[in-house]
């Protein structure tokens, strides 16, 4: 029998205590029913309710402009584009990070899988945020799709392409996130290596599984709640010890040059 629990939506939710962004408010243009060109086996919003590549308009900007007055915007050090699956989906993505730049005196960013950066317009529209974080679980095209279980039409080989046309043209920060579900092989981390310096992202964050994932769908899972705390059932995925991360984190930093950091 599926568990939910009933809350009411709001497009703004935190601040949440992120240990790659410090203490972030959360905007989430996609609503209460999570969407996403990817089902990742490890979704922290559990499995993805609606598989989708088109854009469309989830949640109005006039909406998350008023969500954003019932929140103290003090005592953060960022704003993040998140939420119930993937931003770039909004198809005001645009006009959001607009909106949030003239309400809110911090940086603004977005978390991102990537599957849209083929679309001009949407590098356009990233490139309004301060910073943008690209999601790369893989290096090579069966664990791309076993691991973030993309749409049947998104390829890695297009992701790669859009987002070295991204790098190439955009002016604010870009962080690639890794998740790593069991520890690499020295010849991914080489052929990992490799990529990151052809692209050259002013930084590296290395992760892995930290929070339990619920088994199905929960909005509240946004958040960062302690175990104890939460109110649905989950299941625990398993996590590489924190040595691997960090010889492969000393390893990309000492020949790059750039910040890699791990859990």
């Amino acid at each position: 029998m599926k568990t939910t629990i009933a809350t009411h939506f709001t497009s703004v939710y935190g601040p949440v205590q992120s240990w790659r962004f410090g203490r972030s408010l959360g905007i989430d243009p996609i609503g209460s029913c999570s969407c996403c060109s990817f089902n990742c086996v490890y979704c922290q919003l559990g499995k993805i309710e609606r598989q989708s590549c088109t854009r469309q308009i989830f949640v109005t900007t006039e909406q998350i402009r008023q969500d954003l007055q019932s929140f103290k915007l003090c005592n953060l050090d960022t704003i993040t584009l998140s939420g119930s699956g993937e931003p770039t989906l909004a198809q005001n993505l645009g006009e959001i990070l607009v909106m949030a730049k003239e309400t809110i005196a911090k940086p603004i960013g977005v978390l991102t899988n990537g599957s849209l950066l083929p679309d001009l317009q949407v590098r356009e529209e990233l490139a309004i945020a301060d910073w943008v974080a690209v999601k790369i679980d893989a290096i090579d095209s069966d664990s791309f799709r076993r691991i973030d279980r993309p749409m049947s039409t998104i390829n890695l080989e297009e992701i790669w392409a859009g987002l070295l046309q991204f790098r190439q043209s955009y002016s604010g920060k870009l962080a690639i996130q890794t998740m790593l579900l069991t520890a690499w092989s020295d010849r991914q981390q080489t052929d990992y290596l490799h990529q990151m310096q052809t692209l050259q992202p002013d930084e590296i964050q290395l992760n892995t599984p930290t929070r339990p994932q619920p088994l199905v769908h929960q909005l509240a899972a946004r958040g960062n709640h302690p175990p104890q705390d939460l109110a649905y059932p989950t299941k625990q995925l398993k996590q590489v010890d924190s040595e691997v991360l960090q010889a492969f984190a000393d390893r990309l930093e000492t020949a790059m040059g750039i910040p890699v950091r791990y859990p």
